[in-house]
């Protein structure tokens, strides 16, 4: 069955749509030994050889659903200018292309998930779908109740509100000088928790993510990955459906 280019392209997750519309303008896609550069062309995933960039993608049926504990210290793109590792070096072995799904900066550790499925990616990663995200926060200093409730109210960064968020305590260091909490949030501005930390007095000294939607990171070592189970790849089909 023939499909658009780009739809092809943003499953076999090459890119996003809008990203593959660019590729196939500015020439980098062939089908069958010829460049395509028509955003209305068609192909058939089973029958015609695509290739990127000289590379032949892969137009599989089945995705691949991968979940990453990133440590701290990679970025979280395929590829960076300036030389620092990445988190596609932690996931080397996996044999099919994948891509991570939205970002998590350099000093940020935790759930990241990567997948060949575009779709599911344009999914959670659009500001509309509102995907819960929970993470485990260090802040400085001691917090105080007011502080939580601020939180939780959606301080004021950059002159844009935001949206309420879930924000409670866990612990004090041992020491005492400085707590931690745990928060879950559903926008996912750049930096936005350090912001929150930042515009409360409180600067954010480690963050680590623990959920994501119905996606748990729980004992999986630091640095380590392994494929989604049947049920939470079953899980976010479900929450996708359910708020497309």
């Amino acid at each position: 069955m023939e499909e658009r280019l780009q739809k092809i392209m943003s499953a076999a997750g090459v890119a996003s749509r809008r990203k593959a519309e660019e590729m196939i303008v500015e020439g980098r896609v062939r089908v069958n030994g010829v460049t395509v550069r028509e955003l209305g062309t068609k192909a058939d995933p089973l029958r015609d050889e695509i290739r990127v960039d000289g590379k032949q993608i892969s137009t599989e049926l089945e995705h691949t659903y991968i979940m990453l504990h990133k440590p701290e210290g990679y970025v979280t793109t395929t590829k960076d200018p300036e030389g620092r590792p990445t988190v596609m070096d932690l996931v080397k072995r996996v044999k099919r292309r994948v891509y991570p799904v939205g970002r998590l900066d350099w000093a940020t550790s935790g759930l990241l998930l990567f997948t060949s499925d575009g779709d599911l990616t344009r999914f959670l990663t659009h500001p509309s779908s509102k995907i819960p995200k929970t993470y485990y926060v260090k802040l400085e200093g001691r917090i105080a109740d007011a502080a939580l409730k601020k939180l939780e109210a959606g301080p004021d960064i950059g002159g844009r509100p935001l949206k309420p968020s879930r924000a409670s305590f866990v612990k004090f260091s041992r020491g005492r000088t400085h707590s931690w909490i745990e928060m879950t949030i559903s926008e996912g501005r750049t930096r936005q928790i350090r912001l929150m930390g930042e515009a409360i007095g409180h600067p954010v000294l480690k963050l680590k993510r623990t959920a994501l939607g119905p996606l748990l990171l729980a004992d999986l070592p630091l640095g380590e990955w392994r494929f989604l189970t049947e049920r939470e790849v079953a899980a976010l089909k479900r929450l996708m459906k359910k708020k497309s």
